[in-house]
Order: structure tokens, then C-alpha cells, then sequence
């Protein structure tokens, strides 16, 4: 789904829903994501995040990039009824990307992947956060909006 624009040759780039044969390629790609981060999490956490992308019943998804067969990126998103539109918003929580992958298109291929999905389902608006200080996440994500000037506030429980 979604118009595609990059060096990759688009007939090689796949992007599909989570599968459970995908789960050590995805481990491997989380893994670096949570390292780019500098975050850790339980393994308990992680394995929730898994099974619930696998699960039907779940909001959580997960669409991965494969580049010639081989795992290179993902988008896990939710969608949720929203008070500031009449419909829903699409909330794209996590995005990465092997560094293999960058700079080719595949992350503006993701989006315009969840784009394309969250139409389809009437979504109402697309959103996502990032730090302020990735660089190369916010020129790609500044071609689709430019920031709101809003910024989080996360209370653990």
C-alpha cells in the first residue's frame, strides 16, 4: 500500500502484516531499536508486545519492510477513538529501521504504508512522536507535517 519513492527497486520491498515466523527477525530489529534509545526493557514486556501484535483481538500492529526477503524495518501502531476529531486517530508508536535500510526510502514507504491503512479504516489523523535531537527521523517526518509545538508528558504507574 502507498506510493514509494527511494534507490530501492520497489518490486523487492515488501511491507506485511506481523506473522509469528517473523519473530526473530523482529527480536533483532527491537533489540537495535531499544538500543538506539538507550532504553531497556523486561523481557516480559517485550513478549507482551509480541503476542499482542499477533493478536486479533489486540488494537497493537505491527507492518515489517522486507528488503529482498530480509527483515529491515518496522511500524508498530494502534488506532483509537479520538475527542478531537469525529472518528479516530492512528498512533504510529514505534518506527525503525536496520541501518542497512536507511536513506532508501523504506522508512517514507512505512508511513505511506499506515497511511494508505488508516484511511481504509477512516481514520481521522496519523500521528507520532519522536526526540527532539533525531535528526534524520524529523527530516523525513517533516515532509508529511511539521511538528505542533505540543510536547509529552509521561507519568509512570
Amino acid at each position: 500500500m502507498g506510493a514509494h519513492s527511494g534507490p530501492f527497486d520497489v518490486m523487492a520491498l515488501e511491507i506485511k502484516d506481523a506473522k509469528a515466523g517473523d519473530h526473530a527477525a523482529w527480536l533483532d530489529l527491537w533489540r537495535q531499536y531499544l538500543a538506539f534509545y538507550k532504553v531497556t526493557l523486561s523481557t516480559e514486556v517485550t513478549d507482551s508486545t509480541w503476542a499482542r501484535m499477533l493478536d486479533p483481538a489486540s488494537r497493537l500492529t505491527g507492518r515489517f519492510a522486507f528488503l529482498n526477503g530480509k527483515m529491515v524495518g518496522f511500524a508498530i501502531h494502534h488506532h483509537h477513538a479520538s475527542t478531537w476529531v469525529a472518528g479516530d486517530d492512528c498512533y504510529l508508536e514505534d518506527l525503525f529501521l536496520d541501518d542497512i535500510a536507511r536513506g532508501q526510502g523504506i522508512g517514507r514507504a512505512l508511513i505511506d504504508d499506515l497511511i494508505a491503512i488508516s484511511r481504509f479504516k477512516g481514520c481521522k489523523r496519523l500521528y507520532w512522536h519522536t526526540d527532539t535531537g533525531n535528526k534524520t527521523a524529523r527530516r523525513l517526518y517533516d515532509h508529511y507535517a511539521k511538528e505542533d509545538g505540543h510536547l509529552r508528558y509521561r507519568l509512570p504507574l
